[in-house]
């Protein structure tokens, strides 16, 4: 059996990384199966992964578009292989070939994870480092931007004039329910504060 694994690490990603993409590439391979999922590379836990690790059989095989796929840093990647390989199962890395066990074959798969966790550590160098100056600049704000007072207090309003639901109330004006249940427990304690 060949099976096929695709991850992504978020829904947007640049071409040639995207689901579809890896899906097609994966096809054209000749992978009967292909298991897709959405977790980081520094995400340990990955379910649907998890679970192929426990059907694959001796003789079967499993394939990648990249390297990079298949794990967090270079130490887990060459791991991850040795453990396929020792279990008799190939590893093909599309972009590579079929890595076998040899000692070239792990040399070049370490150097390989090597590079990728180095291409990994730059973007998240570079990542904070762009943060750190947006930091500097008047009005940063890190994190979602903030919830228009506006919609807040109408969802509020909707609510203790009972004319919606929390939930009604929170799908109207596309707020969650936590932040209408805050706001209206403010609300609440100032109209209290107020007769006091």
């Amino acid at each position: 059996m060949k099976y096929g694994y695709a991850r992504v690490s978020s829904r947007i990603q640049i071409k040639g990384n995207s689901l579809e993409d890896q899906e097609a590439q994966l096809r054209q391979d000749g992978c009967e199966e292909i298991v897709c999922e959405q977790f980081t590379g520094t995400t340990m836990h990955r379910p649907k992964f998890d679970e192929l690790m426990e059907r694959i059989q001796p003789g079967d095989t499993i394939a990648v578009t990249k390297l990079d796929r298949f794990a967090r840093n270079a130490s887990d990647g060459s791991a991850l292989i040795q453990q396929l390989l020792d279990k008799g199962v190939n590893v093909h890395v599309l972009n590579m070939g079929l890595i076998d066990d040899s000692p070239i074959g792990r040399v070049i798969v370490n150097v390989l994870l090597a590079f990728a966790q180095f291409e990994r550590d730059l973007i998240v160098e570079r990542t904070q480092a762009g943060k750190a100056i947006a930091r500097t600049r008047d009005g940063f704000r890190e994190g979602r931007p903030p919830i228009p007072e506006a919609r807040k207090a109408a969802a509020v309003r909707m609510v203790l004039d009972q004319q919606m639901t929390y939930k009604e109330a929170a799908e109207a004006v596309g707020i969650s329910m936590s932040t209408l249940t805050r706001a209206v427990r403010a609300e609440k304690a100032q109209r209290l504060a107020q007769i006091h």
